[in-house]
C-alpha cells in the first residue's frame, strides 16, 4: 500500500472514501439505529468532557469535574451570545 502522504490527492481521495463510507453506513441505518448512535456518541463525548475537566483541575471528584464542564459550557454560551461565532465567512 502506498503512503497517502506521498501525494496530496491520495490523502484527499482516502479522506473522501472514509467520508463516503460513513455516509453510506448512516443511510443504511434505520431511524431508530441513528437515534441510538446519536445517544451513544453524545454519552461518549460527555464522558470525554468530564475526563478532560477532571484532568485539567487535577481531581478524581466527579462532582467537581461536572462543575468544571458546566463552566466550560457556560463560557461557550457567553461567547455565542456575544456574536463571536459567525455563520458567514469574513471578507478577505
Amino acid at each position: 500500500m502506498t503512503n497517502p502522504h506521498d501525494h496530496p490527492t491520495a490523502l484527499k481521495d482516502l479522506q473522501d472514501s472514509i467520508y463516503r463510507e460513513k455516509v453510506l453506513r448512516a443511510r443504511a441505518m434505520t431511524r431508530e439505529e441513528r437515534i441510538s448512535a446519536v445517544f451513544e456518541q453524545s454519552g461518549f463525548q460527555f464522558g470525554m468532557m468530564l475526563a478532560g475537566a477532571m484532568a485539567r483541575i487535577e481531581t478524581d471528584d466527579e462532582s467537581l469535574g461536572w462543575q468544571e464542564v458546566r463552566k466550560g459550557l457556560d463560557r461557550l454560551d457567553r461567547v455565542r451570545e456575544h456574536g463571536f461565532y459567525s455563520k458567514t465567512k469574513p471578507a478577505a
